[in-house]
């Protein structure tokens, strides 16, 4: 569930319900005459894809010992979303995106973030596997599916992994 302020964060002071135009009522701060949206996590989602029409499917032990997914990870503060995705491979595989590919924004309600989804393209490498991760391979892209979540309305990767299909005409 997204955070909704009760006090104030700069200032302590308890907050009052106000309208805030076409937002509605939202939690105001009379001292520092500031609103506080509700906040929620911002977190990337990256398909790694490499010359072969491969890409990286990585089981994240805290997710599932039985699918695999694409890289994932939250943004830091001040951080974009692009480079947030491009860290997120660096980190976890030890691979270097030179560019990546918006495909969109997508709602993860299990624990109410943003992902902003990525397509990167790499060159066929070995891994430097994050220890976050029990598993890493590179696979057909047409194949990956079938180790991957099943369909669901937060399957954020199974969208992703479709724009990148269609785009590749594979």
């Amino acid at each position: 569930m997204p955070m909704v302020y009760t006090y104030c964060p700069t200032c302590g002071t308890k907050l009052i319900a106000k309208a805030a135009g076409d937002d509605g009522t939202t939690p105001y701060c009379p001292v520092c005459q500031r609103f506080w949206f509700p906040t929620f996590a911002d977190c990337v989602i990256v398909l790694v894809a490499n010359e072969f029409n491969e890409i990286v499917l990585a089981k994240m032990p805290y997710l599932s010992q039985q699918y695999a997914s694409l890289i994932s990870g939250y943004m830091q503060p001040g951080e974009t979303a692009e480079a947030s995705a491009k860290r997120e491979a660096q980190e976890e595989l030890g691979l270097v995106l030179p560019a990546v590919q918006y495909t969109g924004t997508y709602w993860f309600g299990k624990t109410d973030a943003l992902m902003h989804g990525f397509i990167g393209q790499t060159t066929k490498q070995a891994f430097k596997v994050s220890d976050e991760l029990s598993t890493v391979q590179w696979v057909p892209a047409p194949e990956a599916p079938k180790y991957m979540f099943p369909e669901s309305p937060d399957n954020a990767a199974l969208a992703v992994y479709r724009t990148f299909m269609q785009q590749s005409k594979i």
